[in-house]
């Protein structure tokens, strides 16, 4: 797949994108109206990035438990429960006087549901996709959530200033509705990828088999830790610039925007493939600044650069979905998922215990010098086992077979 009309052309891809892009509007324009509503009730930098990110920190619950049924259920009706109950359990925390407990509660709750949404959403979309555009199709949903966010951070902003934290989240529901409807009239009926029955035991011997692979649990780890350590730092937006935390959320999507660009269109595939870990060491570097306590353009401009760095999650994952089978695919996107998004919520809990004891500007720091540390232990793991599969590019050897516990390269690229 070479441009980007004939993906628009492939059936279901359009609607699967417009749920998307009215699903992750609704968490940007939801997420600032949480964060700015507990920071004001609490005036706690730890309490505001948690209620931002908390819904991933139910991930490893579902990770763990719900996962199977990413391949097990059918998709249509699986996106479009999960986007009904995200717009009812965000008009119920718009409850005036809802006190912050049962607030963090409905978040949790909404996380647990929403841990199936990545396996089931990019399972899908590469059942949609032939083999060659995946990587494609993934990185215009990337762009899509970069422009996503930063509409819906700054009308979020604007929303919280001239209404009420409140009124926000009645637009947020009303936007997980629309993409409630979007999926079921746009999506056609498909029956689950997989057969059984959903269940704890096929979620473990699922995930055990993904990860006996040591090529894949690099991966796994190079998309989960370094991404969610930089998440860390952006859950304390808010606390280092309560007035502009908008904009600094803004800066942050068109970086990734830029990023996903460049990386899913414009580099070719062997660049592609060396640029992974560049584009980590980016995504952090730019964040070890906020020692000195910046300015907010100058905070702009470094959230910017450092937000092109998640890039590399494409080339990871491009990586990944060639030591994958395809029955498999749902699964092994949404440990992806869920893995990445609990790293997040856990790196949110970090940064904000540290900026609680220090400052906002040294969490941030700490945070950046964390991901960067991750980084180059992980490429120090890699190398001593390099090879085709895994997360650096590295010399060949002959190919064994991807469930393998051995080093499992993949054959070479043309």
């Amino acid at each position: 797949m070479r441009s980007y009309r004939q993906l628009f052309r492939t059936p279901e891809f359009t609607p699967l994108f417009l749920a998307s892009a009215l699903h992750t509007a609704a968490s940007t324009v939801g997420g600032l109206a949480i964060g700015t509503l507990v920071y004001a009730a609490t005036a706690s930098p730890l309490l505001a990035a948690v209620s931002m990110f908390c819904p991933q920190l139910a991930q490893v619950v579902g990770a763990t438990t719900l996962l199977s049924a990413a391949d097990r259920l059918a998709p249509r009706a699986a996106l479009t429960g999960i986007a009904l109950s995200y717009a009812l359990g965000t008009a119920a925390m718009a409850t005036p006087g809802a006190p912050i407990w049962a607030l963090f509660a409905l978040i949790l709750l909404l996380g647990l549901i929403a841990s199936l949404g990545g396996g089931v959403r990019w399972g899908l979309l590469n059942e949609v996709l032939a083999k060659d555009g995946y990587l494609m199709g993934r990185s215009v949903f990337n762009m899509m959530s970069g422009l996503m966010q930063i509409t819906g951070y700054a009308t979020g902003g604007a929303l919280v200033a001239l209404l009420s934290p409140g009124a926000t989240l009645l637009v947020a529901a009303a936007l997980y509705a629309a993409a409630a409807l979007v999926t079921r009239l746009g999506l056609t009926r498909r029956a689950p990828r997989a057969e059984g029955r959903p269940s704890v035991s096929a979620t473990w011997r699922t995930n055990a088999l993904l990860w006996s692979s040591r090529p894949r649990r690099h991966l796994y780890l190079a998309l989960w830790i370094p991404n969610g350590l930089v998440v860390g730092c952006e859950s304390l937006y808010v606390s280092y610039a309560p007035h502009a935390a908008g904009t600094l959320f803004a800066c942050a999507a068109f970086g990734m925007f830029v990023g996903d660009i460049t990386v899913g269109r414009f580099l070719p595939k062997d660049l592609r493939a060396r640029l992974g870990v560049p584009l980590l060491l980016l995504l952090a570097t730019p964040y070890l600044l906020f020692f000195l306590r910046p300015s907010l353009p100058v905070a702009a401009v470094a959230v910017a650069l450092a937000s092109v760095g998640f890039g590399a999650s494409l080339v990871q994952q491009e990586r990944l979905m060639a030591v994958t089978p395809d029955e498999l695919a749902g699964h092994a996107l949404g440990l992806h998922s869920a893995g990445m998004l609990t790293m997040q919520g856990v790196s949110a809990v970090l940064a904000g215990a540290a900026a609680q004891l220090t400052s906002p500007a040294t969490g941030m720091t700490v945070m950046a010098a964390a991901s960067v540390a991750v980084t180059l232990a992980l490429v120090g793991a890699s190398l001593r086992e390099a090879g085709e599969g895994g997360l650096v590019v590295a010399g060949r050897r002959p190919k064994r077979g991807v469930f393998s516990t051995d080093f499992a390269p993949r054959p070479p690229q043309e």
